[in-house]
C-alpha cells in the first residue's frame, strides 16, 4: 500500500471505514475489522497502523460510566482571565493539564477565555475544587459555572460522512 499524505482527501474509503469501525468498537480484533470492511487481516493491520502513525487514531481507552465510579456532578465552567502576556496564559494552560478534575478545556470565542468540563464527587466536592482550586490559578480573574442536569448524548464518535466520496 502506498503511503498518502495525511490528509482527510487520503483517506480511502477502506481508511474511513476502520475509523468508523474502531469509533464504534476499539476492541475488535483485527480479524473481525477485516471482516467488517472486506480486506483482509494484511492490509487491514497495515492500514490501522498507518492511521495510528499519520495520526488521525490518536489512542484507545475505555468509556466508563461517570456515575458509577462516584462522579455525579459534572459542570461546565467558564473561566475569564486577566488579558495579559502570553507567558500567564501559558502558565494557566499547564495548570490546567495538570488537573484530573478538568476532563475538557476548550479557548472560547465571546465572554471568557476558557470552557472546562469539569467533574466532581458532588456540589459540595465540585465547590471545594472550585474555591481552593480553580479560583487560584495563576490569570484567572472569575469563573461562571452551569451543571449539567442531564446527558442526552455523550462520547459520540466524530463524524465521518464529509471523509465519503
Amino acid at each position: 500500500m502506498s503511503t498518502p499524505e495525511a490528509t482527510p482527501q487520503a483517506l480511502d474509503r477502506y481508511h474511513i471505514a476502520l475509523l468508523a469501525e474502531l469509533q464504534r468498537d476499539a476492541r475488535q480484533s483485527n480479524a473481525e475489522l477485516a471482516q467488517r470492511i472486506g480486506l483482509s487481516a494484511a492490509p487491514t493491520w497495515r492500514r490501522v497502523k498507518w492511521l495510528e502513525e499519520q495520526g488521525y487514531i490518536t489512542g484507545y481507552r475505555a468509556e466508563l460510566d461517570r456515575r458509577k465510579i462516584g462522579l455525579g456532578v459534572l459542570a461546565f465552567v467558564r473561566v475569564d482571565t486577566e488579558r495579559s502576556a502570553a507567558t500567564a496564559t501559558k502558565a494557566l494552560e499547564d495548570e490546567i493539564r495538570r488537573l484530573p478534575e478538568v476532563i475538557a478545556c476548550h479557548y472560547i470565542s465571546g465572554a471568557g477565555t476558557f470552557e472546562l468540563q469539569v467533574m466532581a464527587t458532588d456540589l459540595d466536592a465540585f465547590s471545594r475544587f472550585s474555591i481552593n482550586t480553580l479560583l487560584k490559578l495563576p490569570n484567572v480573574k472569575d469563573i461562571h459555572t452551569s451543571f449539567s442536569l442531564g446527558e442526552i448524548k455523550a462520547g459520540g464518535a466524530l463524524p465521518l460522512g464529509h471523509l465519503s466520496d
